[in-house]
């Protein structure tokens, strides 16, 4: 399957953060068709695991983790009112401003489709509009009566935020939960690119779950696991109208190389080097401070993990039409495919000096 129609599959299943099950049979069903063995482990992470060509028992042999979110930001029905109108709140960080007028899909004992009302700005009261929307003024209309709701959604039931995924000119494609289903379907390219190529490491692609509500799925992971190196794969800001240049990232430019303390030197050095070497563009990401990714965690799990890692440039973050370049994603694999088969025990004795 061509990735364009992978991040296709991947972004229609629903995994909003703590509830990844239907997300994670999609990207199951992908990371299967490259690796070894693939489970579902007790918190929701996808591990797919890729033997290298390495001798000895589980505990003498290298790893390597790599680990892309597989949750998405949503909501969670709050109280059932009068007239079936549904109160809300945010699962992840959700920008109200971009939820009146959307289009929603409530998870009860059947889907119901939905939308979020707002107000006509001809009875708005004078600079209402200039305010900042408020989610506790915000509500989710069905078309049903009170009753018929209740017997259908309870307090706790979850809301997806609906979008079409877009194919746009040039490369380019929109849609929700492409941060991070962009990283796993990363991570699946990865894998199909080292069926190319002789690796001696074990790599370990979790798609993990949760890291937009506190990044448990990386942590237990990396726990359970144990690797030698880890690389994190997300999405990073790209570059748009009205945003700070010395913040963003351009598109179609390559992956950007974090750089900053939660990334291990040699690691992101090493990625630069590659990256030259086979002449993959790439960009450059200061973190000097530690960043949303799952890096943050995965580095302190058990004495310490070195690590490093991989952004793809993303407009409109956070949104139901999150933007990347196709390209992108296949530059990343490409670099990655490379550093994996690459990994030595001088690269590892490597780490143990700054």
């Amino acid at each position: 399957m061509e990735l364009k129609e992978i991040l296709k599959d991947l972004t229609a299943a629903v995994g909003i953060s703590g509830y990844e099950t239907q997300a994670a049979e999609v990207a199951s069903k992908h990371l299967s068709e490259y690796s070894d063995e693939v489970r579902i482990d007790k918190i929701g992470n996808v591990v797919a695991t890729k033997r290298g060509e390495q001798n000895g028992e589980r505990d003498e042999r290298r790893r390597i983790l790599l680990a892309a979110h597989l949750d998405e930001i949503g909501l969670m029905v709050t109280k059932v009112e009068d007239g079936g109108f549904l109160r809300i709140t945010a699962i992840g960080g959700v920008d109200s401003s971009i939820l009146p007028g959307q289009e929603v899909t409530v998870l009860g004992r059947r889907a119901l489709r939905g939308v979020i009302g707002a107000k006509p700005p001809h009875i708005q009261d004078p600079g209402e509009a200039a305010k900042p929307v408020n989610m506790d003024d915000l509500y989710i209309d069905v078309g049903l009566p009170k009753e018929t709701v209740e017997d259908v959604v309870e307090v706790g039931t979850l809301v997806r935020i609906e979008s079409e995924f877009l194919e746009l000119s040039n490369g380019y494609v929109a849609a929700q939960a492409l941060d991070d289903r962009s990283g796993v379907a990363a991570m699946v390219e990865t894998m199909r690119r080292l069926t190319l190529r002789k690796h001696a490491w074990d790599v370990y692609a979790i798609a993990t779950a949760q890291e937009e509500f506190s990044g448990s799925g990386a942590s237990g992971a990396a726990f359970g696991i144990k690797p030698h190196v880890a690389i994190a794969i997300d999405v990073t800001y790209g570059a748009a109208p009205g945003l700070p240049e010395r913040q963003t990232f351009a598109m179609n430019k390559g992956p950007a190389i974090g750089i900053g303390p939660n990334f291990h030197p040699k690691i992101s050095q090493k990625l630069q080097d590659l990256a030259k070497e086979h002449e993959i563009p790439y960009q450059l990401e200061p973190s000097p401070s530690p960043g949303g990714t799952d890096a943050v965690n995965i580095q302190v799990s058990r004495s310490g993990i070195p690590c490093g890692l991989l952004s793809i440039p993303l407009r409109n973050m956070h949104t139901t039409v999150e933007m990347l370049k196709l390209e992108d994603i296949k530059r990343l694999a490409e670099l990655l495919s490379i550093f994996i088969s690459e990994l030595d025990t001088p690269f590892e004795e490597s780490l143990k000096c700054f």
